[in-house]
This record gives structure tokens, sequence and C-alpha cells, in this order.
């Protein structure tokens, strides 16, 4: 099944449902389109921001996702996401060498040049509008969407704090999957009254 996965690589809580659907991805058969999502752009942070430094560094990073994207190497885009979110969530480096990143994973440290070309985030923004289209603006990361009867659903979320066993990992998948598929259904919430803790790496 194909998946698409919104991400920033800025948000915790992206990240660690990020790896919970990279860690079912082979026993549920999931081939994951890993697409971008500015915070920058959708919440028109500025400067006079807590988060404006944060989300404008990640949008520098997603400028380096395109260019890989557009290299014609759009299956690496999970390992550069998994590498930035390493870095920036577990061990607290924003300050990326995106040289030394790129080289690491094998990949052309000339898309380190991306970070100042403002000429990527056109296809940040469109890509950013689509997942939106799915879910409405009121909405943060991730936003994961699948065909479902020939047709394409998504929701924002699951928002997770735990990460969660093999077994509570496929349910919650499953579940996924039920609720999508339900006509008419928009919405399960309760208040956040945690962080999200670190995945396994």
């Amino acid at each position: 099944m194909k998946v698409e996965f919104w991400f920033d690589p800025a948000c915790p809580f992206c990240w660690l449902t990020s790896r919970w659907i990279d860690s079912i991805a082979v026993e549920r058969a999931l081939e994951i389109d890993w697409r971008p999502i500015s915070l920058l752009f959708k919440n028109d942070t500025q400067p006079d921001s807590p988060f404006y430094e944060p989300v404008t560094r990640s949008r520098d990073m997603l400028r380096v996702v395109e260019s890989v994207r557009a290299a014609g190497q759009a299956d690496r885009i999970g390992d550069l996401y998994r590498e930035f979110g390493r870095q920036i969530h577990h061990e607290q480096n924003f300050n990326i060498n995106m040289v030394e990143t790129l080289q690491g994973l094998g990949l052309d440290a000339a898309h380190s040049l991306a970070v100042g070309d403002e000429s990527f985030d056109a296809a940040i923004r469109l890509s950013m509008e689509d997942g939106l289209s799915l879910v409405g603006n009121d909405v943060g990361t991730p936003i994961i969407a699948v065909e479902v009867d020939g047709k394409r659903l998504g929701f924002f979320g699951p928002v997770i704090t735990e990460f969660p066993n093999p077994t509570d990992a496929l349910k919650l998948w499953d579940g996924y999957l039920t609720l999508v598929s339900v006509p008419g259904f928009f919405e399960i919430k309760r208040t956040r009254t945690e962080m999200p803790g670190l995945p396994p790496l």
C-alpha cells in the first residue's frame, strides 16, 4: 500500500509518528512517500516567535529534500529525514553539517547548496497545499494519506507520545485504516498532557 507522509523535521510529534510508521512498513507492506510540509510557511511564523529559528532551519532542510527529489532520488528521502531527525531530536543539534550528512548517506554533497535556494520553496508549498487539501488547515504535522477504494484519504496524525510496542504499533495502523475508510468520520481527540518521548534509533 502506498502511504504519503507529510513531515517537517522540526516537529517532535511528527518524528515519533514517523518512527512508528517506519517500524511497521515491512509487516504491512507500506511504500512510504515522504513529502514536505513547512511549519514556517503554514503558520507564517514570524521572527519574534520562539519557533522561528527551528522552523526556518527545517525549511532549509526541506529545500535539500526537494533537491534530492529533483535529482530522481525520492527513494532516499526517508533516509535523509531519519538522519535529520536523529541529529535534531536525539542529539539536540539543529546546526546540521549538511555536507557531512549528505556524504554520510552516499548522496551528492552539492545538494547542500539548496539550503539557500529559494527556488525549492515552490515545490515545498505545493506539496504542503496538497496535504492540507485532504485534511484542512486546522492541523499540524504529520499528515498521512492512503488510497481506499480508489479514493485518496488523509488525516492529521496519529499523534503519539510513546513509541508503541510491536503489537500496539500494528493495532494503531489497522485502526487508522479503519477510521480513514469510514465516510463522515472526522476526529477523535484528547488534550495532550505530555511531550513525545524519543523513539528507538
